[in-house]
């Protein structure tokens, strides 16, 4: 694995003129934010020795590097789901490719459903913690110290100076974002209303199925990470309609502009 990742990084640094200090991965009808980076180079996920390819609609399949905020990034747009077939050192690839490029930040976007009461479609949350209920745990295998520690703490996995920031950025610009905790499981199905009581119950606010691997191997190697969610459906609609990707991909759409806004915002001060 890691003559993969020196492999896939070197290729991808003969592609690009400056090296990223961020990484950013936009998932689910997220993907507008990558059409803003300046001065763009856009590799398909298909040219990039052992990358994986997303397979999922909504999910374009770029990196994009460039210039956000004044910081030199690289954003993938669309990610990568255990639920496609994709072991988790598959799923987490990018992450660790990041890292050998030179990026030390990461920051994550999913659409979520929500649980917490008080949230309602179409909100924020900025991830202040998360759950991991995945089958498969993404450092399981032999532990390389060139990528980090054996058993990592994961006390403290989601930036706080950056939550702080965040937070105040969208006070300053009238955006409400809330604050929790998202607990990831396989999918592809969405939660049964038992499952969304059975997650409430365990603390969480929303639900996903990604992000958490992908926190995990960034905390792994020594990222700091900020992440937020789109709240695009809540476990309690007051319709009776089935929620669908469809419904999830439109959702995520239209709150992108304000949680773009605040990203951009957060980068500037990285």
């Amino acid at each position: 694995m890691l003559k993969k990742f020196k492999e896939t990084a070197d290729f991808l640094k003969s592609k690009i003129k400056k090296e990223p200090e961020i990484g950013i991965i936009l998932g689910s009808g997220l993907g507008g934010l990558g059409n803003k980076l300046n001065n763009p180079t856009i590799i398909k996920y298909e040219d990039i020795p052992n990358f994986p390819v997303s397979t999922v609609e909504g999910h374009s399949g770029q990196l994009v590097f460039g210039e956000l905020g004044g910081k030199q990034v690289v954003a993938m747009k669309g990610r990568f789901h255990f639920y496609e077939g994709y072991n988790m050192k598959e799923v987490t690839f990018p992450v660790r490719v990041m890292g050998f490029l030179g990026a030390d930040k990461l920051i994550v976007s999913n659409a979520a459903g929500g649980m917490n009461p008080k949230f309602r479609q179409g909100d924020l949350m900025i991830i202040n913690d998360h759950i991991n209920n995945f089958p498969e745990h993404p450092l399981n295998g032999k532990n390389f110290s060139e990528l980090g520690v054996r058993f990592p703490d994961m006390s403290k996995v989601y930036n706080e100076e950056y939550i702080k920031i965040a937070l105040k950025l969208a006070k300053d610009i009238d955006i409400t974002v809330h604050q929790g905790i998202y607990i990831g499981s396989t999918g592809p199905t969405l939660e049964t209303p038992a499952e969304y009581r059975l997650f409430r119950t365990f603390g969480a606010d929303a639900t996903g199925m990604s992000t958490v691997p992908e926190v995990i191997v960034a905390h792994h190697q020594g990222m700091k990470v900020f992440g937020m969610s789109v709240i695009t459906n809540v476990a309690e609609r007051e319709d009776e309609e089935e929620t669908t990707h469809e419904e999830v991909q439109d959702v995520a759409g239209l709150v992108e502009p304000k949680m773009t806004k605040i990203i951009e915002g957060l980068i500037e001060t990285m």
